[in-house]
């Protein structure tokens, strides 16, 4: 009861951030200085990432092709086109920037922490979700700018600089590499402090949201988005997730996968990074653009874990009435 009445810690940090923000918002060369650490904090993020990533059970997770496959699909095809679609059918129901944020968030990769956790919750095919999550974000560094340019390109836009994927390269897959070069030196030391290590992971995110809002509240954020605008982004996030939720749902039962694997399908394939996500934007729509941007991600990010925390308990509960003996 507890649990349900007290707000997720991340998501009060979140709100106070944002808070702070529009109450003391950095600017000038305060500004820079948050900046610059915050780029570090997420240098940092991805580097430890990648010494915790064992290689060996993301090899064990490889084989499960037809997996990857469909949750790469939903993340970087099915997505899009939801997006394009929501977009033509009321294309005035929000601000440009928030149809910009709503077209950023679907064209972003599946979240690799929590799609790992909510699999382990539901008693789904762990290895094959670390494998799939892990292709996804790396992936995404290169697919999501191309097609954040495709669908600003298609919704009339002039899109977004692809030079930006060097930026990215250098900020997120340099210092995961990084990460994995040295894990047989660090890795047992970062698994050892995992907990105490995961503050990085927020710290960083909760910085470079500053950052952002910021810069939107300095540039007047909160005359161009109202509370209309707010409620809006909350229902179309709703029916985006709840959408895509029945569609991984209906493709593996469709495709005859089974119940654990279906479990993995529905969480890699329907959720998407805020970790990534947030510097992503910094690059790709420098200054104040990236304040409001984020806004549609970081309400999407809120819900799929509230809904996904109810998703993977009953997962689990239905699989472990059904295999009692073999479930973990």
């Amino acid at each position: 009861m507890l649990n349900r009445l007290i707000p997720d810690p991340f998501l009060a940090a979140l709100v106070a951030v944002v808070t702070l923000a529009a109450l003391l918002p950095a600017s000038g060369q305060a500004a820079e200085i948050v900046d610059i650490v915050a780029n570090f904090a997420i240098g940092l993020l991805f580097f430890l990432q990648g010494a915790r990533l064992a290689r060996e059970t993301v090899i064990g997770g490889i084989t499960h092709w037809r997996l990857h496959l469909l949750v790469l699909a939903c993340t970087f095809v099915l997505f899009p086109l939801l997006g394009l679609a929501l977009h033509a059918a009321a294309p005035t129901l929000l601000s440009e920037n928030l149809w910009m944020g709503m077209l950023f968030l679907c064209a972003l990769p599946s979240t690799v922490q929590s799609s790992i956790a909510f699999t382990s919750i539901g008693k789904g095919n762990v290895p094959a979700a670390i494998c799939s999550a892990t292709a996804s974000n790396l992936l995404g560094i290169f697919l999501t700018p191309v097609l954040v340019g495709l669908l600003l390109s298609a919704k009339g836009d002039a899109g977004v600089d692809l030079s930006a994927v060097g930026k990215i390269v250098l900020q997120l897959l340099v210092p995961f590499i990084a990460g994995q070069i040295l894990r047989p030196k660090i890795g047992a030391f970062v698994l050892k402090h995992k907990k105490i290590l995961s503050m990085t992971d927020r710290s960083s995110i909760l910085l470079v949201v500053y950052s952002a809002f910021s810069a939107a509240v300095v540039n007047g954020i909160w005359q161009r988005v109202a509370l209309s605008d707010l409620v809006t982004l909350l229902v179309l996030d709703c029916v985006l997730l709840a959408f895509v939720l029945l569609v991984t749902t209906l493709a593996a039962r469709t495709l005859g996968f089974n119940k654990p694997d279906e479990v993995t399908i529905v969480f890699c394939g329907s959720k998407k990074t805020l970790a990534s996500g947030v510097p992503m934007a910094n690059v790709l729509f420098p200054g104040a653009a990236a304040g409001i941007v984020i806004l549609p991600l970081m309400i999407f990010h809120q819900i799929q874990l509230m809904v996904c925390a109810w998703l993977a308990q009953r997962y689990g509960k239905v699989i472990e009435e059904k295999e009692p003996i073999t479930a973990p």
